[in-house]
Formats: structure tokens, C-alpha cells, sequence
């Protein structure tokens, strides 16, 4: 381990010292080209704490309403009470909490729910990630009014700013100091001092270390189990169910909707090996994030929507052609599905005859 450790610090010096020298002085030949200013101005757009990168421009809690009910209320509820895949936005702070600006239900073990506003120290935290990430479908599509006005509607949900507000760069500083979490961080001494009190205890083992260490794309077995049995810590989003931790042997990711829990052996095929075309593309264009082979996540199941249109035959491909590629809602559910026009027509066709032919 002790020869692992010194080549990992080794290589992070060499990239300390790379990044200290000019451009023009590091020997990169072959590899790249230096980053154009507009390059790096178009992922330049993190807004900081003290609201540095913070751009000009308003946006009311009217528009922000416009927005929230378009883009947002699908995943989030009308009022930021979320459904049952995200957790809620607002709720859970008082007018008490924005005058002490420490919110009191997080003291409170019996208090069902952790929102949004009840964790928010930073007011810039909740702008920036609006900007660069939501909605989730469309990243980086919402201008920077829609911004400022989606931001402006969630405070306002929290009872933080009245009906008319406009939120702006010129008073989003004063609407900081209003945050019911605004002095809710915690500083962690042994974090940022050598001479603190760590926030974890261990000491370093140094006996019967390993003499040489195979890097692989997976773990060691004396590594495997460091965070626990992965296997048991369901993800309820995302592609990837935990591996068996506990097992000595090498294990394969199982694809969500997979019909199991855990992994498979090393032994066995390999997932993607015995996947369909139909199921190797509903994954590469993230169906499979909402949707489960036999289970219902997000929405309905491949196996709930192939026996729904079985009647249908011939006709079922083109309407699920037509309901991947425009999107919607109310069959389902209230939940909407977004339309998938980003998607290769040739990719959406071969997805529909894999779920019509119901063979999961």
C-alpha cells in the first residue's frame, strides 16, 4: 500500500508543478491546445458565495411562477412539496428561524423532512446550481432572468420575500441576510488546522502491507467492503444497483430494472453482453433512470407498458414512437414524461419494437 501511496503522491506533485508553470513552458506536445477565452468564459459560470460571477439582471416572483409551473412543478410539485421521487423544496422554516438565521427543525429528530430552505446557508448555492443544471431534461436552457425568477418564486414559497418581489443582483445581498439557514454551517477545526481535533479516528497501519498492488478497474478484495455492503444501499435513481461488497470475488454493476438485487458473479455473462439492441439503447439515452424492466421508478415499467398496448400490434410501435419522441402526461399519471426529440428517430423506432415486443 505504502508504494501505492507514494506514486499517487507523486504524480499529484507532478500536477501541481505542471499547473504552476506558463502555458508555454509545459512540454504537452501532441496533447491538446490550450483553451480559447471563450472556451473557458463558457464553463466560467459558477457563482460564488460572496455572489462573485453573480450576473447582472432581475427576475420577478410573477415570472418565477410562469417558469416553475412550465419547467419545474413536474419533478418539484406546484408548491415545492416535491413527489414521491424528490425530496421537498420548501417547508419546515418560520419567521422565528430567518431573525435567529439557524432553522430550529433541524435540531429536531421527530421533524419528518430535510428541505431545501431548511438546509440553504447560501442564498448564491441555490442560483448557481438553478443556472447550471436544471432543468433536469435541459441544463443551461433557462436565461438568466428565468433565473433570477425561479429563485424569486422558491423564496417566496418559503415566505422569505412577499408576492410582488423582484429578486436582482443589487438586492440579492440583502435577501441573504434573511436566509433561515444563513448561519446554519458548522466549522469542522480538525478539517482546516493541523492542530484540530479530526473529525474521524484511525491510525495508519503499517504492518504487513502489501509489496505490490495490481491496478485494476475494480477494487482489491481487502478493499472491497471499506464503505460497507454496497449491495444494501439501494440507489432508488440512477442506472446502477451496489455491488456485493461481502463477496471475495469480482462482481458486475446489475442495470436497474435488471429483475435482481445486488450483482451477479464474475462467472456469469456479462450484463451488456446479453442485453437487446433495444435495451443497450434505452440505457445509453437514460430510459432506464426512470423506468424498471418488472418495477415502476419514475414511471411505469417496461413489462406495465408493453401489456398495456399488446392489444394493439402492429399499431403499438408507432404510437410509442410517437409518445417517446413528443412526451407527455395523464396516462400514467401526474407525473410528465419529457419529450425525447434530442433522441436519433432510428433509436426511438428500435426502442418502441423493444418494448412492444415485451420480451424483458
Amino acid at each position: 500500500m505504502s508504494r501505492w501511496v507514494d506514486m499517487k503522491y507523486t504524480l499529484i506533485a507532478a500536477a501541481l508543478v505542471a499547473l504552476a508553470l506558463p502555458v508555454e513552458a509545459q512540454n504537452f506536445s501532441g496533447l491538446g491546445r490550450p483553451a480559447t477565452p471563450a472556451e473557458v468564459k463558457a464553463w466560467d459560470i459558477d457563482v460564488r458565495p460572496d455572489f462573485t460571477g453573480l450576473p447582472p439582471g432581475k427576475g420577478s416572483v410573477a415570472k418565477g411562477q410562469e417558469v416553475w409551473e412550465a419547467k419545474c412543478e413536474s419533478c418539484h410539485g406546484t408548491f415545492g412539496e416535491s413527489n414521491e421521487v424528490f425530496t421537498p423544496i420548501v417547508g419546515g422554516t418560520t419567521k422565528a428561524d430567518m431573525k435567529e438565521g439557524r432553522v430550529a427543525n433541524l435540531r429536531n429528530e421527530a421533524y419528518p423532512q430535510r428541505t431545501t430552505l431548511m438546509k440553504l446557508s447560501t442564498l448564491s448555492t441555490l442560483w448557481d446550481y438553478i443556472n447550471r443544471a436544471m432543468p433536469w431534461n435541459a441544463p443551461k436552457t433557462l436565461t438568466t432572468e428565468e433565473v433570477y425568477a425561479v429563485v424569486a418564486y422558491i423564496l417566496h414559497l418559503g415566505d422569505i420575500v412577499p408576492a410582488d418581489f423582484v429578486l436582482s443582483d443589487e438586492n440579492i445581498r440583502e435577501v441573504q441576510k434573511t436566509l433561515p439557514n444563513r448561519d446554519g454551517k458548522v466549522f469542522f477545526p480538525g478539517m482546516w488546522s493541523v492542530k484540530g481535533k479530526p473529525d474521524v479516528q484511525g491510525s495508519a497501519c503499517m504492518t504487513n502491507c502489501k509489496t505490490e498492488v495490481k491496478i485494476t478497474s475494480t477494487l482489491p478484495d481487502y478493499a472491497r467492503n471499506a464503505h460497507g455492503q454496497l449491495a444494501e444501499q439501494m440507489r432508488i435513481i440512477g442506472p446502477f444497483r451496489g455491488a456485493d461488497t461481502l463477496s471475495p470475488s469480482r462482481a458486475q454493476f446489475v442495470p436497474i430494472g435488471s429483475g435482481t438485487t445486488g450483482v451477479k458473479a464474475a462467472s456469469a455473462a456479462p450484463v451488456q453482453s446479453a442485453a437487446s439492441a433495444g435495451l443497450k439503447l434505452a440505457q445509453q439515452h437514460a430510459c432506464m433512470a426512470c423506468h424498471g424492466l418488472n418495477n415502476k421508478l419514475v414511471g411505469p415499467s417496461m413489462a406495465d407498458i408493453a401489456k398495456k398496448y399488446a392489444d394493439k400490434k402492429g399499431e403499438a410501435i408507432a404510437y410509442l414512437t410517437g409518445r417517446i419522441k413528443a412526451g407527455g402526461s395523464g396516462i400514467w399519471g401526474t407525473v410528465p414524461m419529457p419529450a425525447q426529440a434530442h433522441v436519433p428517430d432510428a433509436d426511438i423506432r428500435a426502442i418502441a419494437e423493444w418494448i412492444a415486443a415485451g420480451r424483458f
